[in-house]
C-alpha cells in the first residue's frame, strides 16, 4: 500500500471517529431529543398530535367568562396555560349553568373533530357522563375542573368545595350569637359542588348551635339569589346570618337586605372571593367570603391534560385550596 493511500485510509478513519464520539462537538437529533426532555422535565413538554400539528384542547365551563368573573378566571388560566404550552385551548360555555343540552352539545362536537384533550366543568354530572365516556372511549383524555363527575378515573382538579363551605359556616359561628337564626342560599343541588358546598356549610352551622331557619336553592345566580332572600326575611325578619353559596347569590342576599334596611345586621358570607364580592367586604356590605384559585382550575386544567396526552400519570384529586376572605386580606382578590 503507498503513503498516499494510506494517509487518505488514516484521514477517513479519523473522521469516523470524530462521527462517532459522544464528546463530538455536533449534536445528533437524539442528543437535541435527551436534552429537549431534560429541559421540559419541570414542566408539561410542547406537544403536538402525531400529524404534527399542535394538540387542540377543549376548555369546557358550566357558565360564560363574560358573566361571571370567576369563569373569566378559569378562561384566563386556561389560555395562558395553551399559549405557554404551545397548544391550541378552544374555551366555551353553555347559556347558562343549567343549560345541560347545549354542553352535551358542545362535548359532542369536540369527539367528531378529534380534539386531544377535554378540560370540562360538568353542569350536571350525571347527565354528561355518558357523553364523557363517549370521548373517553374515542382516546380522548379527559379532566375535570371546578365540579367532580361521576366518571370513574377522571382526574379531578377543584377546591375541596366542603372543607371550604365549612370555613364560611365557622365565619357564621363565630359572628352570629348560639341560637341565632340564618340560613343557606343553594347552588345547583344536582351538581357535586353544590351538595358539598351545602353539606359543608350546615354541618359547621349545626353542631355550633345556630338555628338553621332555611336552604333555599337560587342555581348560583344573583337575581335568584335576591328574591330567595327577600322571601326568607319576609318569614324571618329576625335573621342574624347568611350562606351565599357563591358570590353572585351572596350579592343579591346583600342587595335584598339593603332594600329591607337591614345592611349591618345580617352577617353575610359568600364564595368565590371574586372582585366584586371582594369590594362588597371592604365596602362592609358583605362581611366574609371564601377564596377558590379559579385561574389554577383552568391553568393546572390544560397543563394536566397534556400530561395524560404525553403518557404521563396524574394524581386522582388535585386540590386547588381555599381561604377566608375578610376586610383583612380583601384588598389582594379586586
Amino acid at each position: 500500500m503507498n503513503g498516499t493511500r494510506m494517509s487518505g485510509l488514516m484521514a477517513a478513519l479519523v473522521i469516523a471517529i470524530a462521527a462517532c464520539s459522544p464528546g463530538g462537538a455536533s449534536s445528533s437529533p437524539a442528543a437535541a431529543s435527551a436534552s429537549a426532555a431534560g429541559a421540559a422535565s419541570a414542566a408539561p413538554a410542547a406537544s403536538t398530535a402525531a400529524s404534527g400539528a399542535a394538540l387542540k384542547i377543549l376548555v369546557d365551563m358550566k357558565g360564560p367568562g363574560g358573566g361571571n368573573p370567576f369563569w373569566a378566571a378559569v378562561e384566563k388560566g386556561a389560555k395562558e396555560a395553551g399559549t405557554s404550552s404551545g397548544v391550541e385551548v378552544t374555551v366555551l360555555a353553555p347559556p347558562a349553568e343549567s343549560d345541560v343540552p347545549a354542553q352535551i352539545a358542545q362535548i359532542e362536537d369536540a369527539i367528531s373533530q378529534g380534539l386531544d384533550g377535554i378540560a370540562l366543568a360538568p353542569t350536571d354530572p350525571a347527565a354528561l357522563s355518558p357523553i364523557v365516556q363517549q370521548a373517553l372511549d374515542a382516546g380522548t383524555k379527559v379532566v375535570f375542573i371546578d365540579t367532580k363527575g361521576e366518571n370513574k378515573g377522571v382526574t379531578f382538579i377543584g377546591t375541596n368545595n366542603e372543607v371550604g363551605a365549612a370555613l364560611a359556616g365557622q365565619y357564621l359561628c363565630d359572628n352570629v350569637e348560639k341560637g341565632g337564626k340564618v340560613a343557606i342560599l343553594q347552588g345547583i343541588i344536582t351538581q357535586s359542588t353544590g351538595q358539598a358546598r351545602a353539606t359543608g356549610s350546615k354541618a359547621a352551622i349545626t353542631k355550633c348551635g345556630l338555628n338553621l331557619v332555611a336552604e333555599v336553592p337560587a342555581e348560583w345566580d344573583k337575581a335568584k339569589g335576591q328574591a330567595a332572600m327577600e322571601d326568607i326575611l319576609t318569614k324571618n325578619p329576625d335573621l342574624k346570618g347568611v350562606f351565599g353559596s357563591n358570590d353572585n347569590m351572596a350579592l343579591g342576599a346583600v342587595e335584598a337586605i339593603k332594600n329591607a334596611g337591614l345592611t349591618g345586621k345580617i352577617v353575610v358570607v359568600g364564595f368565590d372571593a371574586n372582585p366584586d364580592a371582594a369590594a362588597a367586604v371592604l365596602a362592609g356590605d358583605m362581611n366574609a367570603t371564601v377564596a377558590q384559585a379559579p385561574v389554577n382550575m383552568g391553568k393546572f386544567g390544560v397543563e394536566n391534560l397534556i400530561k395524560l396526552i404525553n403518557g404521563e400519570t396524574i394524581p386522582e384529586v388535585i386540590d386547588t385550596g381555599t381561604e377566608l376572605v375578610t376586610k383583612d386580606n380583601a384588598a389582594n382578590y379586586k
